[in-house]
């Protein structure tokens, strides 16, 4: 399964990462803290999804595409 992860910076210096195939919208203090807060969140979900037979097993296999 392939996700994007899309940032953008927030006027305080907040870090926004959003998931836009989950619907998962989360701050970092740095880049690649909201980076990581937001692979670790789609990662989670798409676990859960796989347990509930929402998606194939072989969607727990998640690919990350970053787009600054």
């Amino acid at each position: 399964m392939k996700l994007t992860i899309e940032l953008d910076r927030e006027t305080d210096g907040r870090w926004i990462a959003e998931v836009p195939e989950l619907n998962v919208l989360l701050y970092g203090i740095s880049r690649q803290d909201a980076i990581q807060r937001a692979q670790a969140a789609a990662e989670e979900i798409v676990r859960d999804k796989v347990a509930h037979g929402e998606l194939s097993a072989s969607a727990g296999k998640a690919v990350f595409d970053i787009a600054a």
